[in-house]
């Protein structure tokens, strides 16, 4: 009797890269703290009053420094925390108060001074907490928008009869940046059926786009006997999408996506969508999969007069099939350079798909300085073993 290969069964066997995002709490509590650490604006607020001063005393009365302190609250709204906005606004309250109360003048010169130092210093504080709700409003839709995203996508891996699926994802937290990379991993009674793509812009109307796709992909994955099948569905679910999106306003999508099949044999079918090649590691060696029928991105038929077509592979025994998004290849460096994806899995080809993600994962991060623009979403597909009877 054949044995079928192990699933992973605890949670803590399913890796689900995100690393680089902060959970939604954590993201929302970094907004609200200072840039500023307290005893570093302790000290700079405690030099620049006393340089106030020196300055105010030394210009005598042709020219008062000190009222001019009243601009520091508004400076500090934009970098420090709503308490640390709080104690500068004393601060400086109780300095220019001080500096009135032992100033020449007449009464009402106190009073106006006294109050327009109070009214500026309150702006400041007004300012700063508006700023922090807004941006703390921003933090808890990104927080939502990311944790969307996982909830759609299956965390990986996933052991099937014909691949062993690992995968590597980091959804982008920025708001008006925020992707709609999917991929999904099927076993159906025809072989099992892997998707990879990638919604056209930016925002929660790409994640919606991206579902639409993934629920398509589940349903006709384990009912169409065909590859080419699974594509009609994905494509017809897009154009539905599209229609209702366009009834309401929002702008139409397409998904760019590349659709494989595995089964028993040595092969790999594939449909690609305007998608990416795979990368092949085997033996030591890497090599691009050249796909001769790529068609246009799913949601743009109406547009080809070509119908999607099906073509194979091979796709050996130990071997690991990388497949990406964009958010790979475009990553740039320092300079505006692409991301030579070719060139750094040569270095990988006899890792293991696990090994595999960990250095492009680590590689990409120190190419780009932790700085990137677009999801990031990466499968590694390993041949499974052969099973004995």
């Amino acid at each position: 009797m054949a044995q079928k290969p192990q699933k992973p069964k605890r949670r803590s066997d399913v890796r689900h890269r995100d690393g680089a995002a902060q959970s939604p709490d954590a993201s929302i509590t970094a907004v609200s703290q200072g840039r500023i650490g307290n005893w570093a604006l302790l000290g700079g607020l405690t030099l620049l009053t006393l340089l106030v001063v020196f300055l105010d005393a030394s210009t005598g009365n042709d020219l008062r420094v000190v009222p001019l302190l009243v601009v520091v609250p508004a400076l500090a709204s934009v970098y420090c925390s709503l308490r640390q906005t709080i104690w500068v606004a004393v601060w400086i309250t109780t300095v220019v108060v001080g500096f009135r109360a032992g100033a020449d003048g007449t009464f009402w010169d106190f009073v106006f001074g006294i109050g327009f130092a109070v009214l500026a210093c309150a702006l400041g504080v007004a300012a700063c907490a508006a700023r922090i709700r807004h941006a703390t409003e921003m933090a808890r839709l990104r927080s939502a928008a990311v944790t969307l995203q996982r909830q759609i996508l299956r965390p990986l891996p996933v052991v099937t009869d014909h691949v062993f699926a690992y995968g590597l994802y980091e959804p982008i937290e920025e708001d008006r940046f925020v992707g709609g990379d999917i991929y999904e991993v099927v076993e159906s009674p025809y072989g099992t059926r892997v998707i990879i793509g990638d919604v056209q812009g930016k925002g929660l109307a790409a994640i919606g786009a991206g579902f639409a796709a993934i629920a398509a992909f589940r349903e006709a994955a384990i009912r169409e006997p065909t590859l080419t099948g699974v594509v009609q569905a994905l494509e017809d679910a897009v154009v539905r999408h599209n229609e209702f999106s366009a009834q309401t306003g929002e702008a139409e999508r397409f998904v760019t996506a590349l659709v494989l099949g595995f089964d028993e044999g040595g092969r790999v079918e594939a449909v690609n969508c305007g998608h990416l090649a795979p990368r092949l590691l085997h033996d030591g060696r890497t090599s691009a999969v050249t796909l001769h029928r790529t068609s246009v991105p799913l949601g743009l038929a109406a547009l080809s007069r070509e119908a999607r077509t099906a073509e194979s592979f091979d796709f050996p025994q130990g071997a690991t099939l990388l497949v990406v998004t964009d958010g790979v290849t475009e990553a740039r460096d320092a300079t505006g350079a692409f991301y030579p994806l070719d060139e750094r899995v040569v270095a990988w080809a006899g890792h293991g798909p696990r090994e595999l993600l960990d250095a492009l994962h680590g590689d990409l991060e120190e190419f780009s300085g932790g700085i990137r623009r677009d999801d990031v979403a990466a499968l590694a597909l390993h041949r499974a073993p052969a099973v004995t009877p």
